[in-house]
């Protein structure tokens, strides 16, 4: 017998509508209601798999003011299940504010496998090591930007972005690190996939005519992990107003490297 929970969270398609399970679907007729960012998004899904139940409105304007409705529906018997227009719900989609405030009072939740971008788009890039750090949307601000690009350049980072904003992104990436090597998902799943596999200044050649669809980027990480990490200290002990020598003390302790080499680092270091 399948283990009756009392609200479920249910990945949706990203892109293609036939990717969605079995027991996806099975959930979402049998539930009593379905908690939603958009009703007429879902709606287009529930009907292509005359799915009937009610639908109720629930995004990151409105969350904290519905998490009372449901937590009171859930106290009366009934099951909840909750979607977001696209993928899994709490990855970069509302869904915390109201799971937390179910662990709290005893309720029980299950999240069931599903579509997400993340992992669909990995899956497909061929990358070193398994580590990778993922931030959801990237910054906006231009600054903010490059200390991001900076902060991550020993890792490989995964972020999401607008296409009236990702070629602006990636214009700051090359002027930060540098011609380094990144991957491009756009419009997964979809009619339109591509992903691209170059070098930052390639992917922006290719698309000078703009760009369109649901946006997802890895940045590779530099080949020389440590002596990137080194710099990135360096420039932000630099910032804090520390001096080359200073900076040489204590990154040499930190990383355990010889003092002298740090210091002719941070002389070159700007």
């Amino acid at each position: 017998m399948t283990r009756l929970f009392d609200f479920y969270i249910v990945p949706t398609p990203i892109g293609n509508i036939k990717d969605i399970s079995l027991r996806a679907v099975e959930v979402l007729k049998e539930v009593d209601l379905i908690a939603c960012e958009d009703t007429r998004t879902t709606q287009k899904l529930l009907n292509h798999y005359d799915i009937k139940t009610k639908c109720i409105s629930y995004h990151k304007y409105n969350e904290r003011e519905r998490v009372n409705f449901f937590l009171q529906e859930l106290e009366n018997g009934r099951k909840i299940a909750l979607v977001s227009d696209a993928g899994t719900p709490g990855i970069c989609d509302p869904g915390n504010v109201i799971v937390k405030e179910l662990q709290n009072k005893g309720f029980s939740v299950t999240s069931l496998p599903g579509a997400c971008a993340v992992t669909t788009f990995l899956s497909q890039i061929p990358r070193d090591t398994e580590q990778f750090t993922f931030i959801g949307f990237i910054q906006r601000k231009e600054k903010q930007i490059a200390e991001i690009v900076k902060k991550y350049s020993a890792e490989n980072l995964v972020f999401y972005d607008s296409p009236e904003r990702i070629l602006k992104t990636l214009q700051i990436v090359l002027e930060t690190r540098g011609d380094i090597k990144i991957a491009l998902g756009r419009e997964l799943s979809k009619l339109y996939e591509e992903v691209v596999i170059d070098n930052v200044s390639k992917i922006l050649e290719h698309y000078k005519d703009g760009i369109k669809g649901e946006i997802i980027c890895m940045l590779c990480a530099d080949e020389d992990k440590d002596a990137s990490e080194l710099i990135f200290r360096i420039k932000e002990l630099k910032e804090k107003g520390f001096k080359d020598k200073e900076i040489s003390v204590i990154l040499s302790t930190l990383f355990g490297c010889n003092k002298n080499d740090v210091y002719k680092q941070s002389l070159n270091c700007n």
